[in-house]
């Protein structure tokens, strides 16, 4: 005879963060009460408690005295810092803001890709190369890889209109984030996009996320001349 498995607040976490991740609940979405939880994974409402606690530090729900937990509209993702929606950085500098899809393709991952993502053997991923304006002026560059086997929605997402970048944030919190930030000098490639000069100082970002194993997305981000990051923690 066996008893009925326990859960630790982790799996239960693991499980609300799942349903979020695969959309049975979306951003705005209220989630069940702690003690409706508790009844479905046959637990105490206190691991349920320090479950959705966990998720709330992270920035994946939001909870609220009285008015329960919903899953957040704009994910904090928090890592090193938070990780921008572009769209939102430029239009608070009161600009315009609009977004141009360069090239999508499907490929094998290369080497530096794989390196980023610690695989053992090349993945076919989603590579997005994109370019965010401000006020019509080329404002970011972004190259980035997206793991199918994770995120298959993206490939129904009109990445025309909705940028990679913002899609991301609002769909996929990430558990784990590898996080880098450079400056180099500006190339004949970046010229052609950029606008820049041959030479000039360009900030880099460098981020790769993943869900607890499973690789998200890796992006190469390089911004025009005079480029200034601000984040709050």
């Amino acid at each position: 005879m066996t008893g009925k498995p326990r859960h630790s607040w982790r799996s239960i976490r693991d499980s609300i963060r799942q349903m979020i991740l695969d959309t049975t609940y979306g951003p705005g979405d209220k989630l069940p009460r702690d003690e409706e939880l508790a009844a479905r994974f046959g637990c105490a409402r206190s691991t349920v408690h320090r479950a959705m606690r966990d998720l709330a530090e992270s920035g994946v729900v939001e909870r609220r005295r009285k008015g329960g937990t919903m899953v957040r509209r704009d994910p904090v993702t928090r890592a090193t810092l938070n990780i921008p929606i572009t769209r939102l950085e430029v239009e608070q500098k009161g600009c315009a803001y609009r977004y141009q899809l360069i090239r999508k393709t499907v490929q094998d991952t290369p080497p530096a890709i794989m390196a980023n993502f610690a695989l053992s053997e090349p993945r076919r991923m989603l590579r997005v190369e994109a370019l965010h304006l401000c006020d019509e002026a080329p404002y970011i560059f972004e190259d980035r890889w997206i793991c199918l086997e994770t995120v298959p929605e993206i490939e129904t997402v009109d990445l025309e209109v909705e940028n990679a970048n913002e899609w991301l944030v609002r769909n996929r919190p990430y558990s784990r984030c590898d996080l880098r930030l450079y400056a180099r000098r500006g190339t004949d490639a970046d010229r052609s996009v950029l606008n820049s000069a041959v030479g000039d100082a360009l900030f880099v970002m460098e981020r790769t996320t993943w869900i607890d194993e499973a690789p998200i997305s890796s992006l190469r981000a390089v911004a025009h001349p005079g480029y200034q990051l601000f984040t709050q923690g």
